[in-house]
């Protein structure tokens, strides 16, 4: 089934594009979206431990099951300025 991944800030940079289709297996999960995203994007490895998922525009578990044209976003751990 393919699946629309999108990227944002420091994940966008690595990969080089903010958006692509991914082909999964039937039954796939949010989860499953990592190990091809990496072999096509090494640069996101070191990433993705910490990224958030959402599917469809809600944060979601990588235990959700995604089905075919299912929009996945990685989103990156937000970073905040000096606490006083």
């Amino acid at each position: 089934m393919q699946i629309r991944v999108k990227l944002f800030a420091i994940l966008k940079d690595a990969a080089g594009t903010g958006a692509f289709i991914l082909e999964l297996p039937e039954g796939a999960t949010a989860g499953d979206v990592r190990e091809p995203l990496i072999e096509q994007y090494p640069g996101l490895a070191r990433y993705i431990p910490r990224v958030a998922f959402a599917v469809n525009q809600t944060y979601a578990s990588i235990d959700v099951k995604l089905s075919p044209g299912d929009e996945v976003a990685l989103i990156p751990p937000v970073s905040g300025g000096n606490e006083g």
